[in-house]
């Protein structure tokens, strides 16, 4: 443990700790861990006095590591606790979020650290690996492969190509466990498995990774504290140099470590003088904001590393393949789009929301240009240019002649300078236009018409004419034998982002859609009942009628009902943002709570009526994209698809048209890909019927849509609606791409990204990097590998069997116990979460206080502040425990084969496991103690019982699968992480029951009046709200 000393100035001097000759990673990470917590302790102290810090330490030590105190109502930590002043419980819950805080920076920046070396050390290997002679190369490969290199042949032999066995023995080797999820693992096992290059060179062509941030971050933690943490993270790095210098010269400490250490206490101090909470409730226009800061700070740099890394580690191993496009790896939003249960996000937000992302890009861009500038200082005295270049100057001179008188004399000789200074005022000009539209300002003529003379040459239309003007200053450069690295960054930044930034998903409700068009047919007098009264087969019939001719429906004025007007201006303003953005902008419409072909096809029509379908030619220019969410509706899901699949015009809608489907009928090998895209949702489906149940679920519709898609010549791309916690689908990305059945990846994929998710992902570049890579490596791997045991249909029938009793169980206690949803009112403090100023959002569809009207989110983030983390869980071991009691010692020993060789059902496991860690039944009787009612306190002391008979049950059967002693001891950092919080979380968590129960005692007249008379009510539930806001920090998870 290092020593702070004071120098004469005042200044703190640290010694460096005794430090073993290598200083590993672990023994890095628990050195700083100590040093911050220190430092943490010190500005307390600074700030609060020496008798909160004692007071801290002492609710800690009270506190065994693993998490577990008495929680009887006479333990010293409840005492301690009950004696707080409101202030000093605002402090401490205060203090315990900066802890958590503090030490997920620490966390991050080691695991950032850790990956850029695994980096370094992968692509030195692989230096090294393509320098070594031919004959080197064979006998190590042949040394090391000679048993695997049988099983490919056989696997080839009887499948085209298999190297499931191979790759497990790839995968449990010590030196590839380093690497896994890397391009510089990645392709030279492929090679080594002797996957077909033309296999890799289809997969690469076709490679789609769209990562999609949604409308509802959940953001806990505020856009200030974000930017502190990267500050503090970067003094992290700058101390990790320094020390590593010191300790090479055989020092103890320096002048530079003090000045950070210093540094590091300032920060600290700044942070705990800024309040955590939001002080106002987000308009979408904030979230907005809070959003486009990844893309801002991270993203906008990190993504041409992302394609340099690709082509590199391509280079070393498959030198003869070319590179994926620059696109390969997008992003987009539904951030001020998504208007499921949201009335805030309008047409107007939405239209502001897309000018919003262009204006950022456009200002990105300018950064560049400003930058390339400095740079492309060539003169035409020592290097030639082409006469593309002379031309495209001349004809700038002619739309800008301001520009030329300007700078023709500095530039006369330095042609690179002066294209781009013409560039960069263009930039300007559409920068300045967007702006107008963003502020909703009058346009004048020649920027309003773009197609006019005056405008011509003045404002880019599309980001493809400022990417026309960088090839052509590309093209120029190689001519001579030059390439400009920073220049082949913006034109991979510009092919990704344009001047979109982000695509953006609109999203609705399928019955929005059914009830707007009611309106308009009963308007209308069109038909002889009521349209939500019409069986499917005649609502289908009628709209493919409807779809058949360009006559209008909708009338210019709208009497219709606010909603359905609503509905009917998002349609027109889709079509408006097509053509200002290019259809680019905004191509994929969600219906959430699908149902039947219908759903999709009220889309269709209501997109014709904005002219976004033409009957004529077949050509629609959104892609409609059914969401199913529930069990029902995974089920259902084929066969929807399947009817929609057997129309022609929605056949001709995916294919482009009626021409195109033509063609493609002749010729289907030169024919474009007929692309349709179905959304999974594992949040809904996971509070209808339970994890084990909604995962399978999930995994057998994508089974089903593929086969059926491949009998239809149509191209899947299925889009995972992934929240952040396991109970939403969340998880470690790599571990749950490979678990998806192969074909139904096939080089494709969109996975949403949301809440503290983000953070975790994408607040430092190299954490954002690693994260792309990982996913694009889970994509190739998994579409060319795959996993060949999701076509075994006795394993098939016994999920089957798991997941149904699952459900059951599941079921009967969240939707047939009548007192759940009072004890989730009581018990959790969902009532508070509601108040918590992170979401435009309502926690609620409709306002209904029943399960079905609450959102998944707030479902989730309720049981994980009381520490049952129940969605999760709950059922599995029930499912598990009867299968096994049939034949217990052989099917004990058939799951474990399971867990080995099955990559669906390990990761289902593995992250029951890994919740099942963050329980604590300790915890969750206390919120029961305290928080019931006395009328209901001994129903509710049965329904926990009742729960904590089937965790108890669950962690038995997942540590015989596993075959391991406590949970996580196959993932020690994961273990180590938890642990480490769980001794600080339970104190937090003893604090927030009591304020909580100081706060619904408010009022009331059976309580004393020392707790109405002493603290006003905004006090306590400031005070409740910041325990939620450090326990979300510690359990690194909100909903």
């Amino acid at each position: 443990m290092p020593n702070h000393d004071q120098t004469e100035d005042g200044s703190t001097t640290t010694a460096l700790a005794a430090t073993p000759k290598v200083a590993t990673q672990e023994w890095l990470l628990r050195h700083r861990l100590k040093r911050v917590e220190e430092t943490w302790a010190a500005v307390l102290e600074d700030e609060c006095g020496p008798k909160l810090v004692a007071l801290l330490t002492r609710l800690r030590q009270l506190c065994t590591p693993d998490g577990q105190a008495n929680a009887t109502d006479d333990s010293l930590v409840l005492q301690l606790i009950a004696e707080l002043e409101l202030s000093d419980a605002i402090k401490m819950a205060r203090a315990f979020a900066l802890y958590f805080q503090l030490i997920n920076i620490v966390e991050q920046h080691y695991e950032q650290r850790g990956q850029q070396q695994q980096y370094r050390a992968a692509s030195e290997d692989a230096a090294i690996a393509s320098a070594e002679p031919p004959e080197a190369a064979n006998v190590t490969a042949n040394v090391k492969e000679h048993s695997s290199q049988v099983k490919t042949e056989n696997a080839a032999a009887q499948n085209g190509f298999n190297g499931q066995s191979i790759l497990e023995e790839s995968l449990n080797s010590a030196e590839s466990t380093r690497d896994i999820g890397t391009f510089y693992w990645l392709f030279p096992t492929l090679k080594r498995l002797n996957v077909p290059p033309k296999m890799i060179q289809r997969l690469l062509d076709q490679l789609d990774v769209r990562l999609v941030f949604t409308a509802h971050p959940t953001e806990i933690v505020r856009h200030t504290i974000r930017d502190k943490q990267r500050r503090i993270s970067a003094i992290l790095r700058q101390l990790d140099r320094e020390e590593e210098n010191t300790r090479s010269l055989g020092l103890t400490s320096s002048w530079e470590i003090n000045a950070l250490q210093n540094q590091l206490i300032e920060e600290i101090r700044l942070w705990w003088r800024t309040d955590e909470l939001h002080q106002f409730k987000p308009s979408v226009l904030d979230e907005v904001d809070f959003t486009l800061h990844y893309f801002d700070v991270v993203l906008f740099d990190t993504i041409p590393q992302l394609y340099q890394r690709i082509c590199r580690a391509l280079q070393g191993t498959f030198p003869e393949l070319e590179p994926p496009k620059h696109s390969f790896c997008r992003f987009g939003s539904w951030v001020g789009s998504d208007r499921d249960g949201n009335p805030s996000v309008t047409t107007q937000v939405t239209w502001k929301t897309a000018n919003y992302q262009r204006n950022m890009v456009i200002g990105k861009y300018l950064g560049s240009i400003e930058k390339l500038t400095q740079l492309l200082s060539l003169s035409l005295h020592w290097s030639e240019v082409l006469p593309d270049l002379l031309e495209s100057l001349e004809e700038d001179q002619t739309k800008m002649p301001d520009i030329y008188e300007k700078l023709a004399i500095r530039y006369r000789q330095e042609p690179y300078r002066l294209k781009l200074a013409y560039i960069e005022r263009r930039l300007r000009n559409t920068l300045e236009r967007s702006k107008k539209l963003y502020n909703g300002e009058y346009l004048q003529e020649s920027e309003s018409n773009l197609d006019s003379e005056e405008a011509k040459g003045r404002i880019y239309q599309s980001g493809d004419e400022f990417l026309a003007e960088l090839k052509l200053i590309q093209s120029n450069l190689k001519e001579t034998g030059l390439v400009c690295q920073d220049l082949e960054d913006l034109i991979c930044q510009v092919e990704i982002y344009t001047f979109t930034l982000a695509q953006l998903d609109i999203r609705q409700e399928s019955t929005r859609h059914s009830d707007t068009i009611g309106e308009i047919t009963e308007y209308l007098n069109l038909l002889d009942k009521p349209y939500n009264d019409l069986s499917e087969e005649e609502k289908t019939a009628w709209l493919i009628q409807e779809l058949s001719t360009r006559r209008p429906l909708i009338p210019v004025e709208l009497p219709f009902s606010e909603k359905a007007s609503e509905t009917i201006a998002t349609f027109r303003m889709v079509r408006r943002l097509h053509q200002e953005f290019g259809p680019g902008i905004c191509q994929s419409y969600i219906i959430s709570m699908s149902h039947t072909a219908s759903d999709l096809l009220e889309v269709a029509l209501l997109a014709k009526e904005s002219g976004l379908y033409d009957p004529a030619t077949g050509v629609c220019a959104l892609k409609i994209v059914p969401l199913f969410e529930t069990v029902e509706d995974l089920r259902r899901a084929p066969d929807v698809m399947k009817q929609l699949w057997e129309l022609p015009l929605y056949r001709a809608m995916l294919q482009g048209g009626y021409e195109a489907l033509k063609s493609a009928e002749a010729d289907p090998e030169s024919a474009e890909t007929a692309l349709q895209e179905v959304m999974l949702g594992y949040s809904d489906s996971n509070k209808d019927s339970g994890f084990l149940s909604s995962n399978w679920e999930i995994h057998k519709a994508q089974q089903a849509l593929q086969a059926l898609a491949e009998n239809y010549d149509v191209a899947l791309r299925i889009f995972h609606g992934r929240g952040g916690s396991v109970g939403r689908g969340g998880g470690p990305a790599y571990e749950a791409i490979l678990a998806q059945p192969g074909r139904s990846v096939d080089g494709r994929i969109k996975i949403t990204e949301q809440g503290e998710v983000l953070a975790s992902k994408y607040n430092l570049p190299d954490l954002a990097l690693y994260n792309l890579e990982t996913v694009t490596t889970a994509v190739i791997q998994g579409s060319v590998l795959g996993s060949s045991f999701d076509g075994i249909s006795a394993w098939n029938e016994t999920m089957e069997r798991l997941s149904v009793r699952s459900r059951q169980h599941y079921r009967a206690l969240i939707y047939e116990q009548p007192d759940l949803v009072e004890f989730f009112h009581q018990v959790t403090p969902i009532q508070e979460i509601s108040q918590l100023q992170i979401s435009s959002r309502p926690a609620r569809r409709g306002g209904k206080k029943t399960l079905d009207g609450l959102r998944a989110i707030p479902w989730v983030f309720s049981w994980t502040q009381t520490r049952f983390l129940l969605p999760s869980w709950y059922g599995v071991g029930t499912a598990l425990k009867e299968f096994i009691e049939e034949e217990p010692e052989e099917h004990v020993k058939l799951l474990r084969y399971f867990y080995a060789k099955w990559p669906f059902f390990k990761m289902v496991i593995s992250k029951v496991e890994m919740t099942l860690a963050k329980v604590d039944l300790q915890i969750a009787q206390h919120f029961v103690n305290q928080l019931s009612t006395d009328e209901k306190r001994d129903d509710f002391q049965g329904m926990f019982d009742q729960i904590a008979s089937e965790f108890y049950l669950t962690r038995e059967v997942v540590l015989a699968i596993t075959d391991h002693e406590t949970l996580l001891d196959g993932d020690p950092s994961l273990q180590r992480s938890v642990q480490l919080r769980n001794g600080s979380i339970v104190p937090l968590s003893f604090l927030q029951v009591a304020l909580l129960k100081r706060l619904r005692e408010y009022g009331n007249d059976a309580v004393t009046g020392r707790v109405r008379s002493r603290y006003s009510k905004g006090e306590l539930l400031r005070g409740a709200l910041l325990t939620i806001n450090g326990v979300a920090a510690g359990m690194r998870n909100t909903g």
